[in-house]
């Protein structure tokens, strides 16, 4: 889990964690775009659960039954809200932006910046798509931002990569999270 933030809001996150004790284990490359995207998700971001009067907010991102599972409780721990959002709209995203991102990864040893601009451009492209994506499918349960969206994706992005096949969480460890919240 980190725990930072520079943001006086108190519809913030105050802490990220990953449920990451599953699959194939992260490589460098993703273990450090994890921690880039979490230091600059907590320096900068808008989560406001809905009808919830304020935070700031910890968070936990999990894989279950091909979903993302995502637990909101206050700096605290009190619980605020689990949601069990479905991947199925986001697996094209998911499977292309992999694509994409190996692709810039093989260019970089091999081609000029260029192309580089190229992929990149691909890449934000698809970025930028899920991230409205997944803004618009959380918007019932929690607003946020276009910048907290766009590092939410590439945590998300990177929970997928290291669980293949999907896992099962254990839901007794969660009493507040249920299929239907």
């Amino acid at each position: 889990m980190t725990t930072a933030t520079t943001s006086t809001s108190n519809f913030r996150l105050c802490a990220v964690s990953l449920d990451g004790s599953f699959g194939r284990q992260a490589d460098q490359d993703q273990k450090h775009e994890q921690a880039v995207a979490i230091f600059d998700l907590l320096d900068n971001n808008s989560f406001a659960p809905v009808g919830h009067g304020g935070g700031p907010y910890r968070l936990c991102l999990a894989l279950a039954d091909r979903r993302l599972v995502i637990s909101v409780t206050t700096e605290k721990g009190a619980p605020i809200l689990c949601h069990h959002l479905s991947l199925t709209s986001f697996r094209r995203l998911l499977k292309d932006y992999s694509l994409v991102c190996d692709s810039y990864a093989d260019a970089m040893a091999r081609s000029g910046p260029q192309r580089l601009e190229a992929i990149d451009m691909g890449r934000r492209a698809i970025h930028n798509e899920a991230s409205e994506l997944l803004r618009e499918r959380l918007r019932s349960r929690i607003n946020i931002d276009l910048e907290t969206a766009r590092r939410l994706f590439t945590l998300l992005h990177i929970l997928v990569a290291q669980d293949t096949p999907y896992r099962r969480i254990e839901h007794e460890t969660k009493p507040y999270c249920s299929a239907g919240s």
